[in-house]
């Protein structure tokens, strides 16, 4: 998988380039800035970029708009953004394109190299990942609606969905059966209104209707 890293601290960049290489990933491109990275992403054409929020020369939010761009410009790049702390407001703009393809995750996270290199995938892949933390942020103010139709146990599971977790995942992280979850993935699909198709994935459709709602 072909990864572009847009970090302003040179440490953390290379850093991030060697783990990245050691977990079998082509960093093809690691820059500094946004302007840096829209050209290496339009050179290069990466399967993911992985993209740290704060960057020059503001260091407020310059990571968060040029990876929105990105996802509008470069539907087919992956996006995974990176923060040292939890904004919803972020989390909110950058489902607004949609679920597919794109992550939020705490840079914490980036210490656990398995983790950290499964979410990138998933992203890659044209899937979610979504910081656990961001998730519970985001289902909190979800749960604050009263016309919220979802069950706590349901919401238990669409959070998981969203961090990228497969039936047998979610299984073992609530400790019931993998068939239980698939009865409660079937609920949270009717309950949302969104009928099988081919055409559409549903997983991800759960997760962008209801935490961008």
């Amino acid at each position: 998988m072909r990864v572009v890293i847009a970090e302003d601290s040179t440490l953390l960049r290379e850093g991030l380039t060697r783990l990245l290489a050691e977990a079998g990933f082509d960093v093809v491109a690691a820059v500094e800035d946004a302007p840096a990275l829209m050209a290496a992403v339009d050179e290069h054409r990466p399967d993911a970029a992985v993209v740290d929020i704060r960057m020059p020369p503001t260091h407020t939010d310059e990571g968060l708009r040029a990876a929105v761009s990105l996802r509008r410009l470069y539907p087919e790049t992956g996006v995974l953004v990176l923060s040292q702390y939890v904004r919803v407001s972020y989390a909110a703009e950058l489902l607004d394109a949609g679920a597919d393809g794109v992550g939020y995750l705490l840079k914490d996270r980036v210490s656990d190299l398995v983790e950290f290199a499964a979410a990138i995938r998933r992203v890659g892949a044209g899937g979610s990942a979504f910081d656990p933390e961001v998730v519970s942020r985001l289902l909190v103010r979800r749960r604050d609606d009263s016309d919220s139709r979802l069950t706590e146990r349901e919401r238990a599971v669409l959070a998981l969905m969203a961090e990228g977790r497969t039936n047998q995942a979610i299984a073992q992280r609530l400790f019931i059966a993998e068939r239980t979850v698939e009865k409660h993935c079937t609920s949270i699909f009717t309950k949302l209104d969104l009928s099988a198709s081919p055409h559409d994935h549903r997983r991800v459709l759960a997760v962008l209707r209801y935490l961008s709602a």
